[in-house]
């Protein structure tokens, strides 16, 4: 593993933040997390599992009921995105990358890989697909990051 404030691409982060999934077979999550996505095993137990997911903190953990029940989904820019999902924000080369990666060994995308809100000021890639478990994730890239927490509307900050 690697220090605390230092991604897998070494890039600085100002916090680690932390997520929880629940699985069924520890073990397959276990292989896509580190051999699909690329991701870094961290701590584990018998039953639970602690990866580097995009520079943050995520824990697997064994429920005999899996993934949480989905509850519904939101209409975005012409798809359905499951609720609820969790995810990364990725620059737009390794974004590109992953969804090269995802595609080759066939994953089954919810949302194929693709650009919303083209030409708009908060542009971005995003794709969506779902672990081994049934729980959903968005990959996306913004084509101006920082634009990231701005509306639609809003102007980016000078400062960041």
């Amino acid at each position: 593993m690697h220090d605390i404030g230092e991604t897998a691409t070494g890039a600085a982060v100002g916090r680690v933040r932390a997520a929880t999934v629940f699985v069924g077979d520890l073990e397959r999550a276990r292989r896509f997390y580190l051999d699909v996505l690329g991701c870094r095993a961290g701590r584990s137990g018998s039953d639970w599992l602690d990866l580097d997911f995009f520079g943050n903190q995520l824990v697997a953990h064994v429920s005999d009921s899996g993934a949480l029940a989905r509850a519904g989904s939101n209409f975005i820019d012409g798809h359905e995105v499951p609720l609820p999902h969790f995810g990364a924000v990725l620059g737009m080369v390794e974004w590109r990358a992953m969804a090269a990666r995802l595609e080759d060994v066939g994953v089954a995308f919810i949302v194929e890989p693709h650009v919303r809100y083209e030409g708009r000021p908060h542009e971005q890639a995003s794709m969506i697909f779902a672990d081994p478990g049934g729980n959903v994730i968005e990959l996306k890239a913004m084509a101006d990051p920082k634009r990231l927490f701005t509306s639609s509307e809003s102007k980016p900050s000078k400062t960041g």
